[in-house]
C-alpha cells in the first residue's frame, strides 16, 4: 500500500490488500458518518465503454436489497455524465444527510493500473476525459483500470474487461463482507 494526500491504493494481488481493504472502509465510515446517517452507495459509470463499466459492475453486484445501504446505479440504470447531478438530487430529496460512497473507474500512472484507491474525499467523476461534473461522496473508491494517454477516451473504450471484472469483484466483495455476510473474493 502506498500512501498519498489521503488516499489509500491496493493491488488486489497483493496477499493482505483486501483484508487491509475492507479493515480501512469500516475504520473510515466509522470515522466520518454520523449515527443514523443513511448510507448510500453511488456506483457510477457506464456500460457503453468497457473501461468506464467498472462502477455500474459494482452496482450490479451489489444491487440486492437490504435496509443497511441503498445502491444507485447498476448496469440496467448506470449513473453517468447525463443523470448524475439529477441522482444527486434525488437521492438529497430522498434521504436526510445521506453518507455516500462513491465507486467509479479511473485512469492512472502504469503502475498503479490494477489497483484500487479509498480515500476521504470526494469523487470527482469525469475528470479523465475533461467532463465537469459535480463532485460526489463522502468517501470515494476507484479502480484504475488504465493508464493516462493523449487519448483518454479512445484508452476507456480499449480497456480489458478482465481488469475491471477483476477490480469490481474486489471491490464489491469488501463492502458485502463489511456490511452484509462473508463472500469470498474473488466472485469470477
Amino acid at each position: 500500500m502506498l500512501f498519498a494526500d489521503k488516499i489509500t491504493y491496493y493491488h488486489p494481488s497483493d496477499e493482505k490488500a483486501f483484508q487491509h481493504f475492507q479493515k480501512d472502509l469500516k475504520n473510515k465510515i466509522q470515522k466520518y458518518r454520523k449515527k443514523n446517517q443513511p448510507l448510500v452507495i453511488v456506483c457510477i459509470g457506464t456500460d457503453r465503454a468497457t473501461g468506464d463499466c467498472l462502477g455500474p459492475l459494482v452496482g450490479q453486484y451489489l444491487r440486492h436489497q437490504t435496509p443497511l445501504y441503498t445502491v444507485y446505479g447498476c448496469l440496467s440504470k448506470p449513473i453517468h455524465a447525463q443523470n448524475l447531478s439529477e441522482t444527486i438530487h434525488e437521492i438529497h430529496n430522498t434521504y436526510d444527510n445521506p453518507f455516500i460512497i462513491a465507486v467509479d473507474a479511473c485512469l492512472g500512472c502504469e503502475e498503479h493500473v490494477g489497483c484500487i484507491t479509498l480515500s476521504n474525499m470526494p469523487l470527482f467523476p469525469g475528470q479523465g476525459v475533461s467532463k465537469e461534473l459535480p463532485p460526489i461522496g463522502n468517501l470515494s473508491i476507484t479502480g484504475i483500470v488504465n493508464s493516462f494517454s493523449d487519448s483518454n477516451e479512445e484508452i476507456i473504450q480499449n480497456t480489458r474487461l478482465h481488469v475491471v471484472v477483476k477490480l469490481a469483484s474486489f471491490i464489491s466483495s469488501a463492502i458485502e463482507t463489511s456490511f452484509i455476510y462473508p463472500v469470498s473474493y474473488p466472485r469470477f
